[in-house]
């Protein structure tokens, strides 16, 4: 890493430390390494304990890697295709409630399911097993290949590998490959009233 990122309060140095690479060795990961990431993400806090995260994993060289791979935007095929797995992060949006019989909308299945992500990306990286999120994907596309049910949100597909030479990389993106800094903490922070511009 460069330059160690600067906070405005005491932190744990896991959350500067932790950022999103795109250049990965193409280094195997057992399936047993993986799980132990998404079991993070199983422990994650979610309203009234629905849990509503869902993932769908495939390790590269695997037989479910070509339809998730597939379901990617080409800029990231383009650095992807050295990842060691990728999971489809997902949401349900309904939920049973105890002593009904219809499931009703749970209006918090994306912010949890973002908890659960963030949950795995942590333990990720404390793995040494650095994780990306990317947006980038055709949501159709892995609804149709993967089965994934109409009460689901396709929230976001992350890459996850071993840590690689940012050479490998495209020259566009190379000068990319290091930590991102982050807004002031006052232009996202505010006490009592929303007064952003």
């Amino acid at each position: 890493m460069t330059a160690p990122r600067q906070t405005e309060h005491p932190i744990d140095p896991q959350f500067t430390q932790r950022w999103s690479p795109r250049a990965f060795t193409g280094e195997a990961i057992p399936e047993a390494t993986l799980l132990g990431l998404i079991e993070a993400a199983r422990w994650a806090p979610s309203a009234s304990n629905i849990q509503p995260w869902r993932f769908i994993y495939a390790r590269r060289d695997t037989p479910a890697w070509t339809p998730l791979f597939d379901c990617l935007v080409e800029f990231n095929r383009g650095w992807a295709v050295n990842a060691a797995a990728l999971v489809l992060v997902m949401s349900k949006k309904t939920w049973l409630p105890h002593g009904k019989t219809e499931p009703v909308p749970n209006p918090t299945h994306s912010f949890d399911a973002g908890a659960a992500w963030m949950s795995l990306a942590l333990q990720a990286h404390l793995a040494g097993w650095p994780a990306h999120g990317m947006g980038g994907f055709d949501r159709d596309k892995a609804r149709l290949a993967l089965g994934v049910p109409s009460d689901h949100v396709l929230e976001a597909m992350v890459a996850i590998g071993r840590q690689g030479d940012k050479a490998s990389l495209p020259e566009a993106l190379q000068a990319r490959e290091t930590p991102s800094t982050r807004l002031a903490l006052a232009q996202i922070a505010v006490e009592g009233r929303y007064s952003f511009d």
